[in-house]
């Protein structure tokens, strides 16, 4: 299986709220969706966890870079 973006996981989730708020979902289907955009959005949140410690090292390599080994900064 092919992994999806995170804009179409996020779109995923939007689309779950909708069908929550429209009312029209049984008691144990709301749940379950609700269930499924939590775990979705878990995984999101990891992601971008991960990105931002990804652009923490790219941005601190390039700090350390502009002023130099052994310089004060």
């Amino acid at each position: 299986e092919e992994k999806r973006s995170f804009e179409d996981r996020l779109q995923e989730v939007q689309e779950i709220i909708s069908r929550i708020e429209e009312g029209k979902l049984s008691l144990e289907d709301s749940v379950r969706q609700f269930e499924e955009g939590m775990k979705t959005l878990s995984g999101l949140d990891e992601e971008l966890k991960e990105m931002n410690r990804r652009l923490t090292v790219l941005q601190d390599g390039k700090e350390q870079e502009m002023t130099g080994p052994g310089d004060q900064a």
